[in-house]
């Protein structure tokens, strides 16, 4: 019997611009391809960027999924009859943000890219949520981190890259004491580390917000978290003690991965130098 051939993708997203090929934006290019579920990768100047599917709160990026747990978790403890504020540093596609849209629709959320263009397209291609929902400020994440005031968020999301590693004005004590302060009492800070193998990048991030947050955790894969392997995880930190139930629900994941215990946080923390600006 003949075998069937498999049917081209189709679009889910019915405004998207042309695929696989290199579309201008305000920091150079993007390029967006369709997957066989529907879903679409966008590329910002040549790194991935930003997995969209069809589901909004399918989140193909393991460290998105991993973020939306945690906020899951931190949001259902708070048990405050406000609308949660909630911020993002880096937007790119916005996919945990349409996520968080989609399981909190009473969330108000900030979005600060920095590519105006890249802002102004990402609504149109992903049908984006609009304001007060999701709003995108087109900033400087650093300097938008800078300018917000006292106690104004419930979560502050950083996931900033320039090519595949974080500005340095976004992982000095600075920015983290510039996160403490925005953050309401008992707020959840999460970043997004991508540590190259061989170096401390993971241990001098946790001995930063180490010595400004008084609960801070890893989550991340076994080799990861030893720095055998390049990987993202993701850094947990707050003044009131960590959202709990976070590694039971961890292990529901595809990938395996854990809370660190906090011996082995401490220990990394001990390994870092607090980083400063020069």
């Amino acid at each position: 019997m003949p075998r069937r051939r498999d049917r081209a993708p189709r679009a889910s997203f019915e405004n998207l611009g042309p695929l696989d090929t290199p579309l201008p934006i305000s920091t150079g290019s993007a390029r967006l391809t369709l997957e066989n579920d529907g879903s679409v990768l966008l590329d910002v100047n040549g790194v991935p960027s930003s997995h969209l599917h069809p589901d909004p709160e399918h989140l193909v990026f393991e460290y998105m999924r991993w973020m939306l747990l945690v906020i899951d978790r931190h949001l259902a403890a708070a048990d405050d009859e406000r609308a949660p504020q909630i911020a993002h540093l880096g937007g790119g596609g916005c996919s945990l943000p349409r996520a968080v849209a989609a399981r909190r629709p009473r969330a108000r959320q900030i979005v600060v890219e920095v590519d105006a263009l890249l802002a102004e397209q990402v609504r149109i291609w992903f049908d984006l949520p609009r304001s007060p929902q999701l709003r995108i400020r087109v900033d400087d994440a650093s300097a938008a981190l800078a300018d917000w005031r006292e106690d104004r968020f419930d979560v502050l999301i950083r996931d900033v890259f320039a090519g595949d590693l974080t500005p340095p004005e976004l992982i000095d004590v600075e920015a983290a004491r510039h996160a403490a302060r925005v953050l309401r009492p008992g707020g959840l800070y999460l970043a997004n580390c991508a540590a190259p193998p061989g170096t401390r990048l993971m241990a001098d991030e946790v001995a930063t917000l180490s010595a400004v947050f008084a609960h801070v955790g890893v989550i991340a894969e076994p080799a990861h978290l030893s720095g055998r392997r390049r990987g993202n995880c993701v850094l947990l930190a707050s003044a009131s003690p960590l959202p709990e139930g976070v590694d039971r629900d961890l292990r529901s994941d595809a990938v395996s991965v854990r809370l660190a215990p906090q011996d082995r946080v401490r220990a990394l923390a001990r390994a870092g130098t607090v980083m400063t600006r020069v």
